[in-house]
């Protein structure tokens, strides 16, 4: 099986295991028998709303095995940022929901919700109801010299309902009022897979995700492999047209791809792709790429 080769899943979760409130289909017993072949399952999002805690137990009601040391997010890369740059106790301005405010603290940071406090650094990441006087205090902050860092760039994410408005997006209302950019912690950015092997100690892990600008891209500069899941963003023609540091190692219709045969290497054709109509299969660089059919 694919995950043989694998100690550790670093899996996305938005489009692979759920799609807003319900369970993409077959991804939780999927991930239940990877954990009973021995693999780690460490949930790795570049969602900042909410706290580990509460993803892991929103996993659980939807019968994926997980708890909150499982759940690694964006808002703890951005906290362990912020916290190598600053000293102890700095306040921090928090233009986001309770899971990056928790991330903050747990770092020894004191996070603040104005500008008149003088903070040294402000963060942004996505949370429901985001409010256009807090997006102004990050402003007037990152306008005093407050180091501004970001959960992630993500432009959109998918939920049940379609694509939304994602953190990459309204990071644009600080940065255009500013003029600054800021330090990205999130996927495709190093510091959330930094931030997961400090957690996991993984030495073989796959990256599993939906997107090719975050996931896939994360785990190329990262210099890892990486399986893409057509049941969230990205889809067969937007692989078939990939870059390369977009080419994921392997392509399944859904996590169920971990459970199956791959097929033996085969040599790369046609900028790196070959395509087989009759089998279904995919090749990118010489490594197989899984199921297309």
């Amino acid at each position: 099986m694919l995950i043989d080769g694998y100690d550790t899943l670093l899996l996305d979760l938005d489009g692979v295991v759920y799609l807003g409130s319900h369970a993409v289909p077959g991804a939780p017993a999927a991930l239940e028998q990877a954990q009973r072949r021995g693999v780690r399952l460490a949930y790795v999002t570049n969602n900042a709303s909410r706290t580990p805690a509460a993803i892991s137990a929103h996993l659980r009601e939807l019968g994926a095995p997980a708890s909150a040391e499982d759940v690694v997010t964006s808002a703890q890369a951005a906290a362990r940022l912020i916290a190598e740059r600053v000293p102890p106790g700095a306040k921090v301005l928090v233009v986001g929901g309770s899971g990056l405010r928790l991330a903050v603290r747990d770092r020894g940071l004191l996070p603040v919700s104005t500008a008149a406090e003088s903070p040294v650094a402000v963060v942004q990441g996505i949370a429901p109801g985001l409010s256009y006087g807090l997006l102004s205090e990050g402003a007037l902050a990152v306008r005093q010299g407050a180091l501004f860092v970001a959960s992630n760039a993500d432009s959109t994410m998918p939920t049940g309902r379609g694509e939304l408005p994602g953190n990459g997006a309204m990071v644009r209302v600080i940065a255009h009022a500013t003029g600054v950019e800021p330090i990205y912690a999130g996927k495709p950015d190093p510091p959330l897979h930094r931030e997961s092997m400090i957690r996991t100690g993984a030495r073989r892990p796959l990256v599993v995700g939906d997107r090719l600008d975050t996931d896939i891209e994360g785990a190329s500069n990262a210099g890892v492999e990486s399986l893409l899941v057509l049941t969230g963003v990205a889809t067969a023609a937007d692989v078939l047209t990939a870059e390369p540091r977009h080419r994921p190692a392997y392509v399944g219709e859904d996590l169920g791809a971990l459970l199956l045969p791959y097929p033996e290497v085969r040599d790369g054709a046609c900028g790196g792709w070959r395509a087989s109509g009759g089998t279904g299969r995919c090749v990118s660089k010489g490594r197989a790429a899984g199921s297309m059919g």
